[in-house]
């Protein structure tokens, strides 16, 4: 059975974790979130989109 998750799902799942278990500051996430933000308007953004759906194909070629 294939799971499909949205990276923004599991990047958020993460970061939740990151805030509880090893003390990442509330203040840090949300810089790291306006980070994303800003640089997903920036020129860089579609080599950042190809890199990450070719990872994700990788990934998802992979046979256990």
């Amino acid at each position: 059975m294939a799971l499909s998750i949205s990276a923004v799902v599991l990047l958020a799942i993460i970061v939740f974790l990151l805030i509880k278990k090893s003390g990442l500051k509330a203040m840090h996430a949300v810089i790291c979130v306006l980070f994303g933000f800003f640089l997903a308007g920036s020129s860089m953004a579609p080599t950042i989109s190809d890199l990450t759906s070719s990872v994700a194909n990788m990934v998802g070629g992979l046979k256990f």
